[in-house]
């Protein structure tokens, strides 16, 4: 197997292309204010990606760079706090939150937003999945330009360049510990990590004496497949009871998280189970058509095993990080549940 970029695009690659892209290194879950519940006039520092992050009082201006960002902002109880929601056709918002948004200006539409753009809407604070969102060379507003116009940039702890081959699905846990500082909603916080930590170890608990079934993680799109082996995409498969086909510690994923195969490696690994991620109906069903019609006689095909996720939920900083977790140890171990 050789190592490439293609065949992901923007849809999935964007994180990857961050890291290449950014020297943004380094990222800690350090809070430098000690009280309990953040006063709404305190100045509270946290380390993300390598950098500071001050922001002085509660930020009142806020720009969710993607769908997932948004979200989070919502549950946290911070509607009012949103200034624009960015990449908002990249993923729908949840039915229970989605009328909280309903005011909120849209900035751009499946892409981030323009420089001029996310600087028109005056935010205090950006909030994104990735560092690619702030790709200058891309007509983005660069970190530095939103510091020069008074806005601290917070990156999911997943999406700093250093942690995309190695991130974890609990890297979530430490955006809303820092999101709760410097919002001063620690209480709501610490209620959501509660939950979704429930959740993990609900999944635990339910696969822990499973037979693990061995499974292979693969993007299919404009007739290249590619192996998923590093990641939050590798860690996600952990969490929910798979034996990895592709691993970190393999030499295709030793500077990327994917990797171009052939069908015939893939064919010779019988995996009993596939996960596929897809953007849309069509790519799911020409995906699904890809792998039933080239391996018919694969355990994962022969099984009905082929489990698919949401490219969006993949990304990092997202709860569909943890619902693809439940989703993909439901459909490996039904019995279980």
């Amino acid at each position: 197997m050789s190592v490439t970029r293609s065949g992901f695009r923007a849809r999935i690659a964007v994180v990857a292309l961050s890291a290449a892209a950014l020297i943004l290194t380094g990222c800690g879950t350090g809070v430098t204010n000690d009280d309990e519940q953040t006063d709404m006039g305190d100045e509270v520092t946290v380390e993300n990606c390598g950098r500071d992050v001050t922001v002085n009082g509660a930020p009142e201006a806020t720009v969710g760079m993607h769908p997932a960002q948004t979200e989070l902002m919502l549950r946290l109880g911070l509607a009012d706090r949103l200034v624009g929601q960015a990449q908002a056709t990249a993923q729908a918002l949840p039915d229970d939150v989605a009328p909280l948004a309903e005011d909120v200006p849209v900035l751009g539409d499946s892409a981030p937003p323009s420089r001029e753009d996310l600087l028109a809407v005056e935010p205090d604070f950006v909030y994104s999945p990735t560092t690619y969102e702030f790709s200058a060379e891309q007509g983005f507003a660069s970190i530095e330009q939103l510091n020069e116009a008074g806005a601290a940039v917070y990156v999911a702890s997943g999406g700093c360049a250093d942690r995309r081959m190695t991130g974890e699905v609990t890297d979530l846990f430490t955006d809303l510990k820092n999101l709760g500082e410097i919002f001063g909603v620690q209480d709501e916080a610490a209620d959501l990590i509660a939950e979704n930590q429930a959740e993990l170890d609900e999944v635990a608990d339910a696969t822990s004496d499973v037979d693990k079934l061995r499974v292979a993680q693969v993007y299919f799109e404009g007739g290249t497949l590619q192996a998923i082996g590093a990641g939050i995409e590798y860690n996600i498969l952990r969490l929910a009871g798979a034996d990895n086909v592709y691993t970190p510690d393999q030499d295709a994923f030793a500077d990327f998280f994917a990797a171009t195969i052939t069908p015939e490696s893939l064919a010779a690994e019988e995996p009993e189970a596939i996960v596929f991620a897809t953007f849309d109906e069509q790519h799911e069903a020409a995906t699904r058509e890809y792998l039933t019609s080239t391996f018919p006689d694969m355990p994962a095909v022969r099984e009905d095993r082929l489990i698919v996720v949401s490219t969006s939920d993949m990304f990092p900083g997202t709860l569909g990080n943890i619902s693809s977790v439940r989703r993909i140890a439901e459909h490996l171990y039904p019995d279980a549940f």
